[in-house]
């Protein structure tokens, strides 16, 4: 159950079936970094290929073949599932702009996304980070802290949004491409429960480009979530098909009270709603990927990490005591998909979103 395109052909065409053959030669490669040494900085390399996706010389993201990718990685190694994500996000204003992206291609240059600061989350009117021209009026000069920054460690290039007025609210929030070995960057390493690169990037009189138009970062950081958002449900969905596989196989060599643990009516009803809630958020994701409503999005991106969390939370007890033992496949995807239910947008945004859009007063007819 790695991956499939040809089992939902009424999402995919030919080029999709082509792209999940490509995806599954490179799994091994993908997985084996995990047990190098430097894993981040590993797991970049053997997703190089892959990041054609997210950085197409057309210009042109496909939500389709993004969610084949994740999907796959979300199974095989959650860590580089996170590092091909912000790759994504990291590129697509530059790509959104008319910006170079070449490097992001084939993996020479390594993005992040820089949004996120210590009081604006879900708020990204509130950001505080100054943008000022410097000196010759040509470029620019960021001041400020931002926090949970993914690919930070492993990063080559930031796109980060400041404002250059906070009395102008969100119109005066605007992007901009820093390089990390700029002076006046500093990087500050966070370690977080799923295994992955995260920092703090902290910014004193950093040189930056700006990327698009002055007060238009707003809109283009949500361009850039909109864009994405919809395969961190396909993640989730990986991530539960990898506990769905290992409780499967588990069930059927564990024996108690004389047989298999799969003979037992229990844990058949257990098994029987991990299926049903993996089916669903799948069907619900490709449904969004096709769609690009709003409304689908929130709905996928919602029902499928909150039920790949159900998933793999039935997989660690169907283990038992094996299932909450450090380095065990199952407990590794219980800190992995804990994440995903917060970042893209917290699951209580998702449902203000849906609600906002069921509720709304009803459009008059012309």
């Amino acid at each position: 159950m790695l991956l499939s395109s040809d089992d939902l052909p009424m999402f995919f065409e030919a080029r999709h079936a082509a792209l999940a053959e490509r995806l599954r030669a490179l799994a091994p490669a993908i997985a084996a970094a995990e047990a190098d040494p430097a894993p981040d900085r590993a797991a970049a390399r053997a997703l190089a290929p892959s990041f054609e996706l997210v950085a197409p010389e057309d210009g042109r993201v496909d939500p389709l073949s993004l969610c084949l990718a994740r999907e796959m990685l979300g199974y095989v190694s959650p860590r580089a599932d996170s590092i091909f994500a912000v790759q994504g996000l990291g590129s697509f204003p530059l790509l959104a702009t008319g910006g170079d992206v070449a490097g992001f291609r084939d993996g020479s240059r390594i993005g992040a996304f820089a949004l996120t600061e210590p009081e604006a989350g879900s708020d990204v009117a509130a950001i505080a980070t100054r943008a000022r021209r410097d000196e010759t009026g040509d470029g620019w000069t960021l001041d400020g802290d931002k926090l949970f920054i993914s690919n930070l460690g492993i990063a080559t290039d930031a796109i980060v949004f400041a404002t250059v007025d906070p009395a102008l609210g969100r119109k005066g929030i605007t992007a901009f491409h820093v390089a990390i070995d700029a002076p006046g960057v500093t990087v500050e390493p966070i370690e977080p429960i799923a295994a992955h690169p995260l920092g703090a990037l902290h910014l004193a009189g950093a040189r930056a480009t700006l990327v698009g138009e002055v007060g238009a970062g707003f809109k283009l950081a949500m361009a850039t979530l909109d864009t994405y958002r919809v395969s961190v449900g396909a993640a989730a969905v990986g991530m539960a098909r990898r506990a769905l596989d290992e409780a499967v196989g588990f069930v059927r060599a564990r024996r108690q009270f004389g047989q298999p643990l799969a003979e037992q009516p229990l844990v058949m009803a257990h098994v029987a709603d991990m299926v049903c809630d993996l089916d669903a958020a799948r069907l619900l994701v490709l449904r969004a990927a096709a769609s690009r409503l709003t409304a689908d999005v929130s709905v996928a991106k919602l029902f499928a990490t909150e039920a790949a969390q159900r998933v793999i939370d039935r997989a660690v007890q169907l283990h038992g005591g094996r299932g909450v033992v450090s380095g065990a496949v199952v407990e590794h995807l219980y800190r992995a998909i804990r994440p995903l239910r917060i970042y893209e947008g917290t699951s209580e945004i998702q449902r203000t979103i849906i609600g906002r859009a069921v509720l709304a007063p009803p459009r008059a007819n012309p």
